[in-house]
């Protein structure tokens, strides 16, 4: 069941793909729940269409956590393009560091991965720590650290 409350701080799909230069299949934020100063809720829809569940296992698929990572890193993306003088159209948010990285319980398909990233410090380069939950129990934790450059020409 999606967690969408109607809040005014959600945005839609097509203005994800505006912030995010990521798409199908590396594309890991299916919907933002609300983004504001303080905090970043996103979910990941785990669907059996996946492209890695038809080797991350066969018989028993799992997401992986790299890819956990990766969606709290594009959740808290999203936090710090809308909440700073950020343009899409000549600037990208890059991943720069991961810390602290722990997975707590499998994410299946069928999952639901609720994505919650708060920033920790702001400006060149960000710091954000990332909770990604399915059923309200952790699935993983992670500092995350991003930086915005400027898009090549």
């Amino acid at each position: 069941m999606s967690e969408h409350t109607g809040d005014p701080s959600a945005i839609s799909a097509e203005e994800i793909l505006s912030i995010l230069p990521h798409r199908f299949p590396f594309l890991l934020v299916d919907r933002v729940l609300e983004v504001g100063e303080e905090r970043v809720r996103a979910i990941k829809n785990v669907s059996w269409g996946e492209p890695y569940f038809q080797g991350h296992f066969p018989g028993m698929p799992v997401m992986p956590g790299v890819l956990q990572v990766e969606a709290l890193a594009q959740a808290g993306g999203v936090l710090a393009a809308k909440t700073s003088d950020f343009d899409p159209a000549t600037h990208v948010v890059f991943f720069m560091a991961i810390d602290n990285v722990k997975f707590r319980r499998q994410v299946t398909p069928g999952d639901q991965l609720v994505l919650e990233v708060e920033p920790l410090r702001k400006g060149k380069v960000w710091k954000m720590k990332g909770v990604a939950k399915v059923d309200g129990q952790v699935a993983c934790q992670a500092e995350l650290m991003a930086t915005m450059a400027p898009r090549p020409s």
